[in-house]
């Protein structure tokens, strides 16, 4: 079993690689570079009533309730709310006493030292605010396309795609126009990243919806595969509220309100839909090579997808060309919530595709990366916990670290 000594690394070398920290943006994150000819299209800053508010498409967007981030919430406030709310609070009340924004949250530099002191060796970093833009732009690809790649170039300057061998900062890319996105994914390829984050989500479309893996999206699928980029699919606003609205029309929602049914309707829902698509619409038959990283989705959902694809494969015989639960288990890497039960999750999802996510610094998190191995990782063999805390991640993105 995983012993002391896993812990005790900590204190000669960083060697945990986690794939899920977090940046909060800086305040021309999205403005440094975006075309000021997209004036209301693109995002833009305005104060309203008193407060700093942002502006995605000419609306306000209130998936971050404070987009400034000035103060921000202690890393794992929520940890005992998420972990059966003992004390019975809501989740404004959990948050508790904020903190001014540390320098570690948007420099690099600092955030290395503290990496250091929490036994990091190296990290994948994604948005905070920037998993609930796309789809406030979801009705305008052009616009959407610019401001992310205007985005991904602000990453690049200020965090880096492979800072010191050590921060990998994750670039997104929308799907929403496929011509536009296979450029892009081309250009932060070439520009150094190890792995691209698109949305749990069917891709919208006038009248409608269409799943990416249609023909259309194919020469970025393809790129991806070839380049041996991972495409990660971190959880974010993945247009499922609208299940939602369905049941509570007009209900208004943002980073510190959740209707309660929400949770219920749309917990693992997008990431189990755009995997089952993933499968049966046969993107890896067409390109074997790809691979996922399903990130900040938990992996309670597994389970019960894989059943699903057993009987999938069961009432089509033929249809698949190899097993559905094999092809899944072959090509979709995942980070497991800390709360999961990871122990009974190897069960049914291979050791070698799981990922240690911290999400730290934000709230939901663990309060430090390597309670992640204390804790989520407890009773799992010393080898499984050297391969879901480190060697999974190097392997799956292809990179070695000093």
């Amino acid at each position: 079993m995983a012993d002391e000594r896993l812990i005790k690394m900590n204190q000669t070398a960083p060697w945990i690689f986690d794939f899920d920290n977090h940046y909060y943006e800086a305040v021309d994150a999205f403005t440094r570079h975006q075309d000021r000819r997209l004036g209301n299209r693109g995002v833009r800053w305005a104060d309203v009533d008193g407060r700093r508010r942002i502006l995605v498409g000419g609306k306000i967007n209130n998936y971050i309730a404070n987009p400034t981030f000035n103060p921000v919430a202690k890393p794992g406030s929520l940890y005992d709310w998420y972990r059966g709310n003992p004390r019975q609070q809501t989740i404004k009340d959990a948050f508790g006493e904020l903190e001014p924004l540390p320098p570690e949250y948007q420099d690099r530099k600092a955030r290395l030292a503290v990496m250091n002191e929490q036994g990091l060796a190296g990290t994948l970093l994604f948005p905070t605010l920037g998993v609930g833009v796309e789809d406030a732009l979801k009705t305008d690809p052009e616009a959407c396309a610019q401001v992310f790649e205007s985005f991904n170039r602000w990453l690049d300057e200020d965090w880096g795609f492979r800072y010191e061998g050590r921060i990998f900062a994750v670039p997104c890319v929308p799907l929403l126009d496929p011509v536009a996105a296979a450029a892009e994914l081309r250009r932060v390829i070439e520009a150094g990243a190890v792995a691209v984050n698109v949305r749990n989500a069917p891709i919208p479309v006038p009248g409608g919806f269409r799943s990416p893996f249609e023909p259309a999206y194919d020469p970025f699928w393809a790129l991806a595969a070839e380049a041996g980029i991972p495409v990660a699919t971190h959880a974010g606003l993945d247009g499922y509220d609208a299940l939602v609205q369905m049941w509570e029309p007009g209900g208004e929602e943002n980073s510190i309100f959740r209707s309660p049914l929400r949770g219920i309707v749309t917990k693992g829902r997008a990431v189990t839909d755009f995997y089952a698509a993933a499968v049966c619409h046969k993107i890896f038959d067409r390109f074997p090579a790809l691979r996922f990283a399903s990130v900040e989705n938990g992996a309670s959902w597994i389970p019960d997808l894989l059943h699903r694809l057993d009987d999938a494969a069961n009432r089509n015989p033929g249809y698949f060309a190899d097993h559905p639960r094999e092809v899944f288990g072959e090509h979709v890497w995942v980070t497991p919530f800390w709360e999961d039960h990871i122990d009974q999750l190897v069960a049914d999802v291979r050791v070698d595709r799981l990922l240690l996510g911290s999400d730290w610094p934000h709230a939901e998190g663990t309060r430090a990366p390597v309670d992640f191995v204390t804790e989520s990782l407890a009773g799992l063999p010393e080898a499984d916990v050297l391969r879901i805390a480190r060697e999974n991640a190097l392997e799956v993105l292809g990179i070695s670290l000093g």
